[in-house]
């Protein structure tokens, strides 16, 4: 069969409303192009190879390409911290948060060995850019961050990023703790159900607890279409439907380079991965998940492109630079 009959057999299977929105309504497929065909032919030749869950590829807001089980939830690992980091800017802008606020001001310590003196001096716009300088014992580890974890005391804070499992999980207990909201409780009602998410409710997230720490780790379980909706979010600089819901300003600064890291052409900002403005154009961002969870944003090009791949459900994992060049060669040939 050729492939593009094979696309066009997977977009029939797919729940009716992706093929139905606008930021104002359900989805609603884009008008064939020569490059939204090409588009199609890439996501199709790379679902054949990888086998992802689900691919989608939405410009100016309409559904160009997609792929899979687009409604299946999926648990989306650390995209967790770019979904908490839109709370934190909604949070920011209601006054209710301040990012200069240190641990110790915010009551924070951990199990023991618990934290010095110079560690609780970490404020909280040091954690959402992963440069607390605590290296304390975090939840939700994988085996490779915690191997490469610095020794405790070895950098002051706000001085050196590193991609710390325990600032992540921290930024959850201190917006539960000064927002008085559930996380998933409060992105339904700020986010999700504004933007009007298809599948997402707050039961569909969970706190994972281990006994090193304190504070759990959040994981968010999340379709692709949902995930796509909200990738259309931050493209629209937080503005749907005419409505501002996470302040532009928040968002320009979270995809920012704040922070020089060890991925190559990867910076980081307010817990979004930021993408090399001289290849992807001004302010494009990256959220990304072990084993090949991601959403990329590329506003110069009014693309968005979303992987989900269901571990629990036995599918093997994919590196997020393959899904990358996907991305990149979708955004190359977009007018």
């Amino acid at each position: 069969m050729a492939p593009r009959l094979i696309l066009a057999v997977v977009l029939c299977l797919l729940p009716a409303s992706i093929a139905l929105a606008d930021p104002a309504g359900p989805w609603q497929r884009a008008a064939p192009s020569a490059w939204s065909d090409a588009a199609s032919r890439a996501v199709q030749a790379y679902a054949a190879t990888h086998r992802p869950t689900a691919v989608m590829v939405v410009r100016d807001g309409l559904v160009v390409a997609a792929w899979g089980d687009v409604g299946r939830k999926v648990n989306l690992r650390s995209v967790r911290k770019s979904l908490i980091g839109m709370l934190y800017g909604i949070g920011v802008a209601e006054g209710r948060i301040d990012l200069s606020r240190t641990l110790e001001q915010l009551g924070i310590d951990d199990e023991p060995p618990a934290l010095t003196q110079a560690e609780k001096r970490a404020t909280l716009r040091d954690l959402l850019m992963a440069r607390s300088g605590v290296y304390h014992a975090a939840a939700y580890e994988t085996s490779d961050i915690r191997a490469k974890r610095p020794a405790r005391g070895s950098h002051p804070p706000g001085t050196f990023w590193f991609y710390n499992n325990w600032d992540f999980n921290v930024l959850g207990t201190i917006y539960r703790k000064v927002m008085g909201e559930d996380i998933f409780a409060s992105f339904e009602r700020r986010i999700a159900h504004p933007i009007g998410m298809e599948d997402f409710s707050a039961h569909d997230g969970r706190y994972v607890r281990e006994a090193v720490s304190i504070h759990p780790a959040y994981p968010f379980s999340m379709s692709a279409r949902d995930l796509a909706r909200f990738g259309l979010l931050v493209q629209e600089r937080g503005r749907w439907n005419g409505r501002q819901i996470v302040p532009a300003a928040w968002i320009e600064q979270a995809a920012a380079a704040l922070s020089a890291t060890d991925r190559e052409g990867r910076g980081y900002g307010y817990l979004w991965w930021s993408l090399s403005s001289a290849q992807w154009g001004a302010g494009a961002a990256l959220a990304s998940g072990y084993g090949g969870q991601a959403l990329a944003v590329v506003p110069s090009k009014h693309l968005v492109v979303v992987q989900t791949v269901d571990l629990e459900g036995g599918a093997r994992g994919l590196r997020t630079t393959a899904f990358l060049a996907l991305a990149r060669a979708i955004a190359d040939g977009a007018p």
